[in-house]
């Protein structure tokens, strides 16, 4: 005889399946098309879900949204810790400048594996490079979650493998033009392909890439610790 509990868990999976296709049909649809060029019947059509349970798991439309940003603030949450640990608890101590430029270089190799490689992160910076050209409350709980915090964790780091400080103009800068060298692969990935004669990017490319933009890393570094 099944126990009670198990029966609650047999129910529950369900209702979880459904909410999860639910969200990945919303952010590839609103990545894609936009939110008002998105309907409630598309995503539900999307997911193989009744157009009820947007309704009866997200409150309408809108709640899908915020759903689908919670889902890219767990997911690059997930991506970033490998290398940084929790971004949203407090900086750990002081590290010596060989450990933090490890870190760096660690950092750097993660982004490029996920935004570079990864197919879900297609999905996900579509739906980023909407909000971000038309913010929204979406975009503010990707920011608070992940861009502010992680920015700001590598721009601690920065200090700790360079001397210059977590906060300032310059350091803040950097710490964008690294990041951003590595998002363009994903926005530029067909002009990419083109150029480099490439029919996908995968691991092997990838792996070409974070060659690259360590090496540019390990440039500025090098540029650092002369002037130092």
């Amino acid at each position: 005889m099944v126990k009670l509990p198990e029966l609650k868990i047999l129910r529950r999976e369900p209702a979880e399946m459904t909410r999860a296709a639910l969200v990945q049909a919303a952010l590839k649809l609103f990545g894609r098309q936009g939110f008002d060029g998105t309907s409630t019947r598309e995503i539900a059509a999307e997911a193989r879900a009744n157009i009820g349970s947007i309704a009866y798991h997200f409150g309408g439309k809108e709640g899908l949204r915020a759903a689908a940003a919670d889902f890219i603030v767990e997911t690059i949450q997930g991506v970033a810790g490998q290398a940084l640990g929790n971004v949203q608890a407090p900086a750990p101590g002081p590290a010596n400048p060989e450990a933090a430029q490890a870190l760096l270089f660690a950092a750097l190799e993660r982004m490029v594996g996920f935004v570079v490689a990864s197919p879900q992160a297609g999905e996900i910076v579509q739906f980023v490079l909407r909000e971000l050209s038309h913010p929204t409350a979406a975009l503010d709980r990707i920011y608070d979650g992940v861009f502010e915090p992680t920015h700001r964790r590598l721009c601690q780091l920065w200090e700790q493998a360079t001397g210059e400080p977590a906060e300032s103009e310059a350091t803040r800068l950097t710490v964008f033009t690294l990041i951003g060298q590595v998002i363009y692969f994903r926005i530029g990935r067909e002009a990419v392909m083109r150029r480099m004669g490439w029919k996908d990017i995968g691991a092997a490319e990838a792996a070409k890439v974070v060659a690259v933009t360590s090496g540019n890393l390990k440039a500025i570094l090098a540029s650092k610790k002369s002037k130092a």
